[in-house]
């Protein structure tokens, strides 16, 4: 519980303390000297304890005092601070800040970010790769496009993309290595793993893949894991093996040639991408336009994916 606080008492002692003059802090809190005694000496007698040793040389903190003046510092520094970056984020120009997993910011975000910035020259956007996302309730980030079931309590969720799964690979892989018509082909082809983390329901695994598929999935020639989904892709690009496609992240490279999609089955995950904001973030002019934009993005994807499988 939160107690109820005397705060002008706090800070005119604070800033007795530091200045060491009740007149210095009149100056700087823009009140009489006179207000200041009478918030210190409310102070000291709603504690019970003397918080300042008075003589004509000045003011100094006792052992308590400084205790006090230090504590004061602190938590009405972070609250000052705190505010301050609130209001600064709120401003019309300020900077956008977005968390997004660095698979989804390379493979997707990137490429398309050049048109907002185009079209929108007085607004910056800032992005934050991290595999936690920022932490929006702390305030590290505006928005947030996180990756799972899109269970995120207490915020602001809207699906941004969902995705199907297919295996993928170079299009060199198969003219100079093995075939692969088949799901058996699999056996004899390098298996490209991406670590995705358990967020619930069935991750979007190759085990997932096949038994959606109505498949059997072989036991390949060998494996390879990565921790991001962005390594798993550049990884089948340069040729080193077969990942299994997650469609925002490889439509770019299919639509290129850079990948194929040498099997048919297409298999639609039970993970999204998820635009995750504090409920009354999108009230802010910026924020809503950036929401915007990133769903018209998304829908134009979907659309190019949804033409190429008709």
């Amino acid at each position: 519980m939160i107690r109820n606080l005397p705060y002008t008492s706090l800070r005119s002692f604070e800033s007795v303390a530091r200045l060491g003059s009740f007149s210095r802090a009149a100056d700087e809190m823009n009140v009489t000297q006179s207000a200041v005694s009478q918030h210190v000496k409310a102070l000291e007698e709603w504690t019970g304890c003397v918080l300042l040793h008075r003589s004509r040389a000045g003011s100094k903190p006792t052992a308590e005092g400084i205790a006090m003046a230090a504590a004061i510092a602190n938590g009405l520094g972070q609250i000052s601070d705190l505010c301050t970056q609130l209001q600064s984020r709120n401003a019309r120009d300020a900077p956008i800040i977005l968390a997004s997993l660095p698979g989804f910011a390379v493979n997707w975000l990137f490429p398309r970010l050049i048109h907002f910035d185009q079209a929108n020259p007085d607004l910056s956007v800032s992005i934050h790769t991290n595999t936690s996302s920022g932490d929006l309730v702390a305030g590290d980030c505006d928005l947030s496009i996180r990756y799972g079931l899109g269970n995120y309590r207490g915020m602001y969720v809207e699906r941004l993309l969902s995705e199907t799964l297919t295996p993928v690979c170079a299009p060199s892989l198969l003219s100079t290595g093995p075939a692969l018509n088949t799901v058996d082909d699999l056996a004899r082809h390098t298996l490209l793993i991406d670590d995705i983390s358990d967020l619930g329901g069935e991750p979007p695994t190759w085990s997932y893949w096949a038994e959606r598929a109505g498949l059997t999935m072989p036991k390949p020639a060998n494996t390879r894991r990565f921790g991001q989904s962005n390594m798993v892709v550049q990884a089948a690009i340069e040729g080193y093996g077969v990942a299994l496609g997650r469609s925002p992240l490889i439509q770019a490279s299919l639509a290129t040639g850079a990948l194929v999609a040498p099997l048919p089955h297409q298999v639609p995950s039970q993970y999204a991408y998820w635009l995750v904001c504090a409920k009354q973030a999108l009230r802010a002019p910026r924020l809503r336009l950036f929401r915007d934009w990133l769903v018209q993005e998304a829908t134009e994807q979907t659309s190019v994916e949804n033409y190429q499988t008709s």
